[in-house]
């Protein structure tokens, strides 16, 4: 069968040359990612250093066999950033120091972002996407955690980068940029999978004579690199997020207020209004289109698929949580900003850009003084209430065992000689294996721990409400109470209940 010919609009990825870059350009840019990098460290140790932020720290400096057995086990999510953290806690051991790990994606995604800009578009697009991203809360709140959510905006926004690439000037380099970049974002995060997946859907809508060859068998190769996490997941199905609830419509409207920016209503309409017209006018049919009408379904399908692909699973298996979904900023932003360089006029563009500015910083100083999604523990007021109030021979038991990682966090963080209760649950004393990490204690644990201890504290989390609370909370209560008084002290914190049983009262 003879090779389709290309016509003069169908072969426009093919025949692209990049204009030069401006000083100015370069400029506006270098400005753009100094206030990503301001905004990034502003504040940085004001949060408090939570859960999962303090379990990443702990769990990067377990030796190998612990750190290894139990990202096999239950953390394989995010085992990347988990490597890069382990190196870096070599360097610094306090919250503000582990946090600035992620400001520095943050600030890396900017020019990408600015590039993929100037590439689908031009460089009037690109500055205008870098500046929305600068300055969006969402993207500056997950440049202040000890997570990964930074490195997968980042990691996301290359690959996305290194496909356009491909297509526009295919070369081994691109070729090999995308698949190593989109098997580091799995790693990353496991959802990076639902942005893969929506690179090879956008492909559908690009005519077939703009692929270059082999191409699609980078899916292959992103399969193979990747198959450890498959297995993983395989292996462990979706155990890890039974806690996610079903989502409603309550859920999607906050999500559409977070991706804005938490600038409220008048940001998502904004948002919203200056998307629709980056999309106008989009044609929907062909089905596949040549270059111009293709980058505008690229970006549609990269913010929407693995929402609605989410959303639809969520029917039968809620897996529906916002923050996974921190990757399809990069398009929500590149498309908002084709639509806001529509205006022509200076007169009314820079009115446009001054409201978005506004309502964005609006939203990122509302985030430094509260959060906007979701509502810390406080673990660092558990750990020093324990260290302040306990004996030298109490126990402490942890209802979720992993609840010692970030109590062990803030005890490294205490002056020396601080009075610290023995750890009887999970593990005893320093000695822990991670097995230990992943189960409750048992009835036999709990009598054992009440016949040696005359004083036990007992941190519970996550263990129901207090008029319906789960069976091993009911197992403890009924155990505790044959060989103990009513609690001696009950001590409540955000999310975290701690209680004090003694026989010396």
């Amino acid at each position: 069968m003879p090779r389709a010919t290309r016509t003069a609009d169908s072969s426009a990825i093919q025949e692209f040359r990049e204009p030069a870059q401006r000083p100015i350009e370069a400029l506006i840019l270098s400005l753009l990612m100094l206030i990503a990098a301001v905004l990034g460290f502003l504040f940085l140790g004001r949060k408090a250093f939570w859960f999962d932020e303090a379990f990443s720290v702990a769990l990067a400096r377990f030796g190998w066999h612990n750190f290894a057995g139990l990202v096999w086990q239950r953390e394989g999510n995010m085992v990347l950033y988990y490597l890069l953290l382990r190196a870096w806690t070599g360097f610094g051991h306090t919250p503000f120091f582990f946090r600035s790990l992620s400001v520095l994606p943050a600030v890396a995604t900017v020019p990408v972002v600015y590039w993929l800009g100037r590439r689908l578009y031009d460089a009037r697009v690109g500055l205008i996407a870098a500046m929305l991203l600068t300055f969006n809360a969402w993207q500056i709140r997950y440049a202040q955690e000890t997570r990964s959510y930074s490195l997968l905006i980042f990691l996301g926004a290359l690959s996305s980068a290194f496909l356009v690439a491909h297509l526009r000037r295919p070369s081994p380099w691109t070729r090999v940029g995308h698949i190593v970049v989109s098997s580091l974002a799995i790693y990353a995060h496991f959802y990076a999978e639902l942005l893969v997946i929506a690179h090879w859907v956008s492909l559908r809508f690009v005519q077939r004579a703009e692929i270059p060859p082999k191409t699609n068998r980078n899916w292959r190769w992103i399969v193979l690199l990747t198959a450890p996490a498959m297995i993983f997941v395989a292996k462990t199905g979706s155990s890890p997020l039974h806690w996610i609830q079903r989502p409603g419509t309550r859920d999607l409207y906050q999500f559409a207020g977070q991706i804005t920016g938490n600038g409220g209503v008048l940001l998502v309409l904004a948002y919203a209004c200056a998307s629709i017209a980056g999309l106008l006018p989009i044609n929907p049919t062909p089905w596949r289109v040549p270059w111009h009408g293709w980058r505008e379904r690229f970006l549609l399908v990269w913010l929407l698929f693995p929402v609605l692909f989410t959303l639809a699973v969520s029917l039968v298996r809620p897996l529906f949580l916002s923050r996974y979904f921190v990757f399809c900023l990069p398009p929500l932003v590149l498309l908002a900003a084709a639509g806001i360089a529509r205006v022509n006029r200076t007169l009314l563009l820079v009115p446009a850009l001054a409201a978005f500015l506004a309502l964005s910083l609006k939203g990122t100083l509302s985030y430094y003084d509260h959060d906007f999604d979701l509502t810390r523990d406080d673990w660092a007021g558990v750990s020093n209430h324990l260290l302040a109030h306990s004996r030298p021979k109490d126990g402490l038991v942890f209802y979720v065992a992993m609840g010692r990682m970030p109590y062990q966090f803030f005890q490294s963080l205490a002056p020396n000689g601080a009075t610290s209760p023995a750890i009887v649950f999970p593990g005893k004393g320093d000695r822990l294996d991670f097995h230990e990490l992943l189960a409750k204690p048992t009835a036999d644990d709990l009598k054992a721990i009440t016949d040696e201890y005359t004083r036990v504290w007992v941190v519970l989390m996550n263990n129901g409400t207090a008029s319906h609370p789960d069976a091993t909370t009911r197992t403890l209560n009924e155990i505790f109470s044959r060989r103990f008084p009513e609690p001696e002290r009950r001590v409540f914190f955000p999310a975290i209940e701690v209680r004090l049983y003694s026989r010396n009262r």
